[in-house]
């Protein structure tokens, strides 16, 4: 006769809370304005690079990989240490490398926007660090999602896998209005995203600092191109 033990682990009330605020800066209801921009994805479409559901998992999946794993998601946990610390030369100096590693000035656009527009909504929901940065000439959505999971104590690595997810999950949802692609099949390229993002996190997250750095010089293009298309539904 086979004995079969079932041992379940229940979180703790802090635990949940830091989940639930993961769950809460993650969400597409974060009123920021991420679902008005497609990141060179428009453009793409426009030019025939991506047509359908194979070539807009490819496009999303090797961003996530090349571009966010090794760019975004190291300067998210440097910002996010430089906010421990209260270390605001460190927070500066790593807006200010990940705002020049934007390639294109729509990049650049985007990044200000989310950004300001995250730390309006952190200050008034009571992170007064966030102040300073509601009117910044210069910052980026990293900056501010990494006071927040600093300030409402989320683990870095979940906060390096939400920022991830979030990403996907607007990416998505721009391929299946512009491809188009169906509810399913963006289904299936989340499905694909989740299965990579803890992995690209911790790459991401062990990456020194000589190594940082993005590789995608097809969405720069794309981005910059962007720019001047006649029809489009998207900022960027």
């Amino acid at each position: 006769m086979t004995t079969v033990t079932t041992i379940t682990t229940i979180a703790t009330a802090p635990d949940r809370a830091a989940l639930l605020r993961l769950l809460q800066l993650a969400s597409p209801t974060l009123p920021v304005g991420a679902y008005a921009y497609s990141q060179g994805l428009e453009y793409a479409v426009h030019a025939g690079w991506v047509a359908d559901e194979s070539d807009a998992r490819d496009w999303i999946l090797g961003l996530l990989e090349h571009n966010l794993a090794n760019l975004d998601i190291p300067v998210l946990a440097r910002l996010f240490e430089a906010w421990r610390a209260d270390d605001q030369p460190g927070v500066l100096r790593w807006t200010r490398f990940l705002w020049a590693a934007r390639e294109s000035a729509e990049l650049r656009a985007e990044d200000r926007a989310l950004g300001v527009a995250l730390a309006r909504l952190l200050a008034d929901l009571g992170a007064v660090e966030a102040r300073p940065w509601t009117g910044a000439d210069l910052t980026t959505y990293a900056t501010l999602f990494s006071l927040a999971a600093a300030a409402w104590t989320i683990p870095l690595a979940d906060a390096a896998a939400g920022y991830l997810w979030a990403w996907c999950e607007n990416q998505v949802a721009a391929a299946i209005k512009l491809v188009p692609l169906g509810q399913t099949a963006g289904q299936r390229i989340l499905c694909l995203c989740a299965e990579r993002i803890p992995a690209l996190a911790a790459r991401g997250l062990s990456l020194h600092e000589p190594d940082i750095g993005s590789a995608a010089p097809g969405v720069a293009i794309a981005s910059a191109r962007h720019e001047t298309q006649y029809t489009r539904l998207f900022r960027s």
